[in-house]
């Protein structure tokens, strides 16, 4: 049941008329603080659901090979830096499809969750339920508040210096993409399942506890389980990071407009494809209509991970 505010408790006779009139300040300041947070968003959606939904209607949009608006001169000048593959042909094509970009999209954030995720949780429970205050605990904590705040291009660079340059044009790949990626989602995965853990009540531990389970099997029965939907949309919040990502895409994964069913080999992405359309002439209308394809990439998976965190919460709470 939601707390009743002071208005509803009937409480607003005890209060002082200088609280009573700080509380509206607050309360008007809060709302206008969400209306200047909320317009940006709005102008964003707005601009990108007028330029880019014919596209993201369309059939081709979602079957069709990548447009490239860019003559072969052009690309063999860049496969050197980005690994793009050039064209046989130096005429321009023009399509209208992004399946390869999509699907790249999902095998690189698919990856990159599947290695970030079960290992940033199992940090997370080591540091609040085992290790504490240990030194070592301190120490993995003060390193993951750092890479929390590291450029996502100073990542990209890492990885394009111990994989890629030593694999040669071959290292370029979307498992490179997807170790990259995860590198940026583990301290987001570690730090907000950690602050979700606390949030349990000890005593729910210590009931456990007192009907003789081990602690593995307290954690594993009670606290993940009460812990879930936060935990849950703390990976969501990194995995929509790293969908969004482009600086490590382009050092890691090159650029191709042929879909790459294999984690090797160079690949592509909808965050390289807007890069890439955007700056090119003419590329713009479809830059908006991948950018629009990311946004509704991630707010589907937002939506199932909200529906499955919620049927496990009732089946547990049973």
């Amino acid at each position: 049941m939601a707390t009743p505010t002071i208005e509803e408790a009937g409480l607003t006779g005890t209060l002082s008329k200088g609280r009573k009139v700080r509380n509206r300040v607050a309360t008007g300041l809060m709302g206008t603080a969400l209306l200047v947070a909320a317009v940006p968003l709005v102008i964003v959606l707005v601009l990108l659901v007028n330029k880019g939904f014919h596209l993201v209607t369309s059939a081709n949009w979602w079957t069709k090979s990548i447009p490239s608006n860019v003559a072969a001169a052009d690309l063999a000048d860049k496969a050197e830096y980005f690994g793009i593959e050039p064209s046989t042909s130096s005429a321009i094509q023009v399509t209208t499809g992004m399946w390869p970009a999509i699907y790249g999209t999902l095998l690189i954030t698919g990856l990159a969750a599947a290695f970030s995720i079960p290992l940033g949780i199992l940090a997370a429970v080591y540091l609040h339920e085992y290790g504490s205050k240990r030194p070592l605990a301190r120490v993995i904590r003060f390193f993951t508040d750092v890479m929390v705040g590291v450029p996502s291009v100073v990542m990209g660079i890492f990885l394009y210096t111990i994989w890629v340059v030593p694999l040669g044009r071959g290292g370029r790949s979307a498992l490179a993409g997807s170790l990259a990626l995860a590198c940026l989602m583990l301290p987001v995965v570690v730090r907000s399942t950690e602050e979700m853990l606390r949030l349990v009540p000890d005593a729910l531990r210590q009931a456990s506890s007192a009907l003789g389970a081990p602690q593995w099997r307290t954690i594993v029965k009670i606290v993940l389980p009460a812990a879930l939907p936060g935990i849950t949309s703390g990976c969501m919040l990194a995995i929509a990071r790293a969908a969004g990502e482009t600086a490590p895409i382009l050092f890691a994964i090159g650029s191709v407009t042929a879909v790459n069913w294999s984690i090797f080999g160079q690949n592509t992405a909808l965050s390289s494809q807007i890069y890439s359309n955007a700056t090119q002439p003419g590329g713009t209308e479809i830059a908006w209509g991948a950018a629009l394809t990311l946004i509704l990439i991630v707010m589907v998976l937002t939506v199932v991970a909200r529906l499955v965190t919620k049927r496990f919460s009732v089946h547990f709470a049973r």
